[in-house]
């Protein structure tokens, strides 16, 4: 029986699509309400803060200004009176209806900052106290895990990128490309039940990536987690030659993101061979063909350069989760403990 998450990761296509046409003119009003602010602040939590990596890596790297993640704590539990009159602040949340998103965007405009709402909810709190809002068109989720409002709020992320860029439409033939990679990674799911069976074996998971996928080797990781019930380990490659590597040995399996091009391909390569060399079992999500030789099972990524490869990147790793959950006998579209909408404790 087919599951609601593979119907749901099977529509990310069109959703994606849907969304890019519906946002793309919204890139002047962007701009204008940007004018003038120095940085860029994201505002999330769980997937959506994963679609925020992607944001902030495409803001610095393409629209060559600062960004950052900032924490909701310090706006609801420290209610820091910090001067934001020189920022944009873009909170993220699939329902819009997270408390502690709300509240952090309410302060943040109270202490002088530009808001911005991606959601998946236009009528929703969220969108509604913004200054604009970036509404996905991922339609209704029902599988607990986010697929197509993850990868949605990934569209909204480019959106909001390309329109502060000097060239705002330097990258839209690939991102048009994108939803058609989509679809030929769901289509032909190549190396995803080889991956599945490989983590079904192994009780120790690390996913790593670097640069603008790293925000999809942590979306892959936290769908391992919570749709698998393995404790994973995401990490950037930087971090872990910083000293977690030395725990890898014969019982890891490790998954590697990766671009197709880009600067930090070359160093990816490098970190497959030596998991390896430790005795580790090392699963490639895309990359190049010398990416693809360094690791012990290939699971092919979409044809996209760098900057909008993550739009397709993580299917491969979506697929292989919802693939893993069923080999282990869990349901993947209701993992133990889960809600779609995830309040944190009161501010």
């Amino acid at each position: 029986m087919t599951t609601q998450m593979a119907r749901e990761i099977a529509e990310q296509p069109e959703a994606v699509a849907r969304t890019l046409d519906a946002l793309r003119p919204l890139r002047g009003e962007l701009a204008r309400l940007a004018a003038g602010t120095r940085h860029i602040l994201f505002v999330a939590r769980g997937s959506s803060d994963n679609a925020c990596v992607y944001g902030r890596y495409l803001v610095e790297t393409h629209a060559h200004r600062m960004a950052g993640l900032a924490a909701p704590s310090v706006a609801t539990h420290y209610h820091a009176e910090v001067d934001l009159t020189d920022a944009l602040v873009v909170c993220v949340s699939q329902s819009g209806e997270t408390r502690e998103i709300v509240e952090t965007q309410e302060w943040a405009a109270s202490r002088g900052a530009r808001t911005v709402a991606v959601t998946n909810d236009g009528a929703s709190a969220l969108a509604r106290g913004a200054d604009l809002t970036l509404a996905t068109d991922a339609g209704r989720e029902l599988a607990v895990p986010a697929t197509k409002t993850y990868t949605t709020q990934l569209a909204a992320m480019a959106v909001l990128a390309t329109a502060l860029a000097p060239e705002p439409t330097a990258l839209d033939a690939d991102l048009a490309r994108a939803p058609k990679e989509m679809a030929r990674l769901v289509e032909q799911r190549e190396g995803v039940d080889a991956a599945a069976a490989q983590l079904a074996h192994s009780e120790e998971t690390l996913v790593s990536g670097r640069g603008l996928l790293f925000g999809t080797a942590l979306e892959v990781a936290l769908k391992l987690e919570e749709t698998c019930l393995r404790p994973v380990r995401g990490l950037s490659y930087a971090d872990l030659r910083h000293g977690p590597i030395a725990v890898v040995d014969s019982d890891v399996v490790a998954i590697v993101v990766a671009a197709q091009d880009g600067p930090v391909v070359g160093g990816l390569t490098e970190v497959a061979l030596d998991l390896q060399a430790r005795g580790a079992t090392t699963i490639g999500l895309g990359g190049d063909s010398a990416f693809a030789q360094a690791c012990s099972l290939a699971v092919p990524g979409p044809d996209l350069p760098e900057l909008v490869a993550p739009l397709a990147a993580v299917v491969p790793g979506q697929l292989t989760v919802e693939a893993l959950a069923r080999t282990l006998g869990l349901d993947p579209d209701s993992p133990r403990g889960l809600s779609k909408v995830t309040q944190t404790d009161a501010g």
